[in-house]
């Protein structure tokens, strides 16, 4: 197949993935001043692995953007989401690993998204908090997700289905 259809297959598997998340968006706890969602970073770790980083980044950031037309999420979503997610999507690209994609997912999200959160918060959401405020609520998030991820990625390569999805969207 040619590359177009292989930017389309990718594009509707992202569709379907914030889908997902969006319609999961009720299922969240709420920490702090931010609201975690750990289907949000399972289906960060799935489109690294099945999609790769570019396409990871754009799901998350419709993803957020949808969440808060609908208020079903905050400002806080846009960093921690699109962080985990492009981070994630480089590391499986460069190791090829899912026990490094998963820690790339909680690194990027509670500690790169959770500092990126903080300006947010305080500049357009009129919150005081310290720097650090937003690392322990977003691993908190993403811890959940990403062993989820990791959960089902291992059932995936158990089955074989890990690389028959990989090759039908890659092919």
């Amino acid at each position: 197949m040619n590359q177009r259809s292989i930017r389309i297959k990718k594009l509707a598997v992202a569709g379907m993935l914030a889908a997902v998340a969006v319609a999961c968006s009720p299922l969240s706890i709420p920490v702090g001043a931010s609201r975690c969602y750990p289907v949000q970073h399972l289906v960060n770790v799935l489109a690294a692995v099945f999609l790769g980083p570019w396409y990871g980044f754009g799901m998350a950031f419709a993803t957020s953007l949808v969440r808060n037309l609908l208020s079903t999420g905050s400002l806080l979503a846009f960093p921690g989401s699109m962080c985990g997610a492009l981070l994630c999507g480089l590391v499986f690209a460069a190791t090829k690993r899912v026990w490094a994609t998963c820690l790339g997912e909680v690194f990027g999200t509670a500690v790169l998204g959770g500092l990126l959160a903080w300006p947010i918060a305080v500049q357009l959401m009129g919150q005081e908090a310290a720097a650090v405020t937003y690392m322990l609520p977003f691993f908190v998030s993403t811890a959940g997700g990403t062993i989820l991820a990791a959960a089902f990625l291992a059932v995936l390569k158990r089955s074989g289905a890990f690389d028959a999805m990989r090759r039908m969207i890659n092919a």
